[in-house]
């Protein structure tokens, strides 16, 4: 069974806290005792423990090392008990200065609140709690299940022997802790077992039952009922504190007099056992009861009150009491303010905790509140000020991992933060940044990251590649880039991750300014690669390649190519055959040729496109022995020419008006069961009506319609242009009507305005300087 706790009111005195002729088990040795309006905490040094320690007395602190000085005329007597072996130990640490408040801030108004993954107990330790939450007795609480007091104890002042003689019965007791029938001592004995009585009390159900435990014992105070019901809440023992407090209203109706009628620590208890239970069917008819019985809310009821509606969902309850406490007479709490903002964050209304601290501080500023001098309001209120902090941050990151998309409340909630002057610290901030894993939250992570490099010079590196990938998965390439700019310039110096990460980014940009031909941009993604210390591989190089072959830039193709082997990186299949077409584009075939035999030479194997290439070079120059040679080569190493074979030799015959050879491939292409497709058709179909054929390219043109195939407007003209001109007659209405002109390809400074939307980069109005393809070696040694 766990510890029975025992709470003194705030109406009571110490007078009335005592509890006549009985002994309650106090507090383990590492209990905080604060006593009276002194408020004096105790601060045990390092003692040896031989045995029982105590002191009956108001303490002030240590004289001699191992006595406590108190008055003699004090009212209650405290007593500590340590089992420890004779070693020394601790029996109480220096607490700071909010350690009570820390540690019990919802413990009595909401009750150690259960709150799973919204806010760990953990988050709540630093709320404050009020005078009425300490009931101002200002002790920290009395383990019952510990130790066993007895009045025999209490009389002696220090007596080791007399300690050590009570040893043995203190390690009896918390042997026999396991057995539930311990029976509860003589009720004439100065001496009571709290936790024998509560075991005997624990399986009871109803008020019957409860009576036939305590129908031989004397009348207890309530304060051991009061401690009773709240350890059966903590047990979550709901039943059995339900039938203690039946009992006790069944004996408050016996006499009008009856010392056992429930007041408003009973009732308070009974309602914390039921928040630590967690179960609220009957709160309302406690409360019903309370108004009937005409036993008045104090400050603890409400919060605790609060504290049950927001575990019941009913936060917008729970704001409504709040504001009924002054129409009540009762001012709100530390405790109570705590509370509100809790109830903010289970909304997940940011801007509502913001704008009710907002009117906490102004009220505050005012004196409105913190008049109280039973509390170090200063204290206090810079506590709310970073709960506050908290519950917002918590609120963002709520929006940050729900379905929504509410980046722009997020940003704005950061606005309002600033303008009451409330910023959360650098690790908040990089948890956040850890929230946001969608594409829309780029603008939340940069601005995150911005503040963070603004209020502090350090962070996580992790966050930074994390920032990183969120703006390459937002297409944000460039804005990735400037990240990794700050890693090598302000730091953290960028791990493998970071170069991973930037690597990546540039391969999607140049593979955008490859698919596009802007060769452009990626000559300059190459050069801002070296600048930035990152070698750029066989694939980046690759991609400015294919750019520059598409664009037909058969100088930067060789710059780039020269480029790439003085930097050490061994050309693929893929370098060669982009250098390849471009020369074969700008008519350099002798060249080509000799990239062709060094390609063979250094052990490059030829695929399909290569040798594509080098069957259109030969055809262009009319080698056609060289491209038989080239087709039966392919076949030999297992590489089967295809419809584009085909095409680019049909194609370099129809430029040179070589109709009818062309169309010999075209039979050949037929035996070897490869089909022709609408460029095959129309590349043959204009080299033919080039070549003086018209009613050969009429006839193909009528084949090309029955397959299914749709040809341009180009090949139309050429065949009705042909017929004319050689005099043909054909049959115009077969061809069916003219084709719509297709769209001409797009120019590439649209590519360019495309490309940089896409890459999120600026557009540069200087022209392009040719020195960016390739810096001589002696120009770089003078650098």
């Amino acid at each position: 069974m766990q510890a029975l706790t025992i709470w003194p009111s705030a109406s009571e005195s110490w007078h009335s806290c005592v509890i006549p002729q009985v002994d309650l088990e106090s507090c383990s040795c590492s209990s905080l005792v604060k006593c009276g309006e002194r408020r004096k905490r105790l601060e045990f040094g390092r003692i040896p423990c031989h045995g029982l320690f105590y002191s009956s007395s108001y303490f002030r602190g240590f004289r001699g090392g191992t006595s406590l000085v108190g008055r003699n005329n004090c009212e209650l007597k405290c007593k500590f008990f340590s089992l420890c072996p004779r070693s020394t130990g601790n029996l109480l640490s220096n607490p700071k200065k909010d350690w009570l408040g820390a540690a019990f801030a919802l413990a009595w108004a909401l009750e150690e609140p259960t709150i799973g993954k919204d806010v760990s107990k953990e988050e709540l330790d630093h709320l404050s709690d009020s005078p009425e939450d300490r009931d101002a007795a200002e002790i920290a609480c009395l383990q019952l299940d510990e130790v066993k007091e007895s009045d025999s104890r209490a009389n002696n002042d220090g007596d080791d022997d007399d300690d050590n003689n009570h040893e043995e019965d203190d390690v009896d007791e918390q042997k026999g802790g396991s057995d539930h029938g311990e029976e509860v001592q003589n009720v004439n004995s100065r001496r009571i077992d709290v936790r024998a009585l509560a075991w005997r009390l624990h399986s009871a159900k109803t008020a019957d039952d409860v009576e036939e435990v305590l129908k031989e014992k004397r009348k207890l105070p309530l304060q051991v009922y009061s401690t009773i019901i709240r350890g059966f809440g903590k047990d979550k023992r709901l039943e059995s504190a339900m039938a203690l407090f039946e009992w006790l209203k069944r004996k408050s109706k016996e006499t009008d007099d009856s010392p056992l009628r429930p007041n408003i620590f009973i009732y308070n208890s009974l309602l914390g056992a039921m928040k630590q239970a967690e179960n609220f069917d009957v709160v309302d008819e406690v409360i019903n009861d309370m108004a009937i019985e005409g036993v008045l809310p104090n400050i603890v009821t409400y919060n605790t009150l609060m504290g049950i509606y927001i575990e019941q969902g009913r936060e917008v309850k729970a704001l409504q009491l709040f504001e009924e406490m002054p129409t009540k007479g009762v001012s709100p709490s530390p405790a109570s303010y705590s509370t509100v903002l809790f109830a903010y964050r289970r909304m997940e209304d940011g801007f509502g905790a913001l704008t009710f601290f907002l009117e906490i501080r102004n009220k505050y500023q005012k004196g409105e509140i913190g008049k109280d001098d039973d509390e170090d309001w200063e204290h206090e209120f810079a506590k709310l000020e970073n709960f506050t902090i908290r519950i917002c941050y918590q609120v963002m990151r709520r929006w940050l991992v729900t379905s929504e998309s509410l980046s722009t409340e997020v940003l704005r909630l950061l606005k309002e933060m600033d303008k009451a002057g409330l910023q959360p610290g650098r690790a908040e901030h990089e948890r956040l940044i850890w929230a946001c894993t969608r594409e829309e939250h780029y603008v939340v992570a940069k601005e995150l990251y911005a503040r963070i490099r603004e209020m502090d010079r350090e962070i996580s590196l992790s966050v930074c590649n994390h920032v990183i990938w969120l703006m390459g998965k937002a297409k944000k390439w460039w804005a990735a880039l400037e990240i990794y700019e700050d890693l090598l310039d302000k730091g953290p110096e960028p791990n493998n991750m970071s170069y991973e990460l930037i690597v990546s980014h540039f391969n999607i940009l140049l593979t955008a300014a490859r698919k596009k031909g802007i060769w452009r941009w990626g000559v300059r993604l190459l050069n801002k690669m070296e600048e930035k210390g990152l070698k750029p591989g066989s694939r980046e190089w690759n991609s400015v390649l294919v750019a520059c072959s598409k664009a037909s830039e058969t100088s930067a193709a060789i710059e780039i190519f020269k480029r790439m082997v003085e930097q050490g990186e061994k050309p693929t299949i893929i370098s060669y055959g982009a250098l390849l077409s471009a020369l074969e584009k700008g008519k350099l075939y002798d060249e080509a040729l000799q990239v062709w035999k060094h390609m063979m030479k250094v052990g490059v194997r030829p695929n399909l496109y290569a040798y594509t290439i080098m069957a259109s070079l030969y055809a262009v120059q009319g080698k056609f022995d060289n491209v038989d040679s080239i087709i039966q080569e392919m076949v030999t190493v297992g590489i089967e020419p295809t419809v584009v074979t085909f095409n680019a030799i049909i194609s370099s015959c129809a430029r040179n008006n070589l109709g009818s050879v062309a169309y010999e491939w075209f039979q050949r292409m037929k035996l070897q069961n490869i089909t022709p497709n609408e460029v095959t058709y129309e590349m043959l179909i204009e080299a033919l009506a080039n070549d003086g054929k018209p009613r050969l390219a009429y006839e193909l043109h009528l084949r090309a319609r029955n397959e299914g195939l749709v040809l341009s407007s180009k090949a139309y003209d050429a065949v009705i242009q042909s017929s004319e001109t050689y005099g043909a007659t054909i049959d115009i209405s077969s061809l069916g009507p003219r084709p719509p002109e297709r769209k001409k390809k797009v120019q590439i400074r649209k590519n360019l305005s495309e490309f940089c939307n896409l890459a999120g980069v600026p557009r540069r109005s200087k022209p392009f300087d040719r020195r960016e393809i390739y810096t001589p070696q002696s120009e770089e040694l003078h650098r």
